[in-house]
């Protein structure tokens, strides 16, 4: 998921580079949604390790 994200960044950023700024805009959203959406499953799944006893 995570690499999801930085691909829409990287879209974002070409896009931008050429002056497409309603494309770039929409990559940026998806990137930042995807960014955050990962970091709360990383954080429920250490989470969730922590509670097993694994870490």
């Amino acid at each position: 998921m995570l690499q999801y994200a930085i691909a829409f960044f990287v879209i974002a950023l070409i896009a931008a580079l050429f002056g497409f700024g309603g494309i770039a805009a929409g990559a940026v959203e998806i990137g930042k949604v995807l960014f955050f959406v990962f970091i709360i499953l990383a954080g429920i799944a250490f989470i969730a390790d922590l509670m097993r006893g694994r870490v």
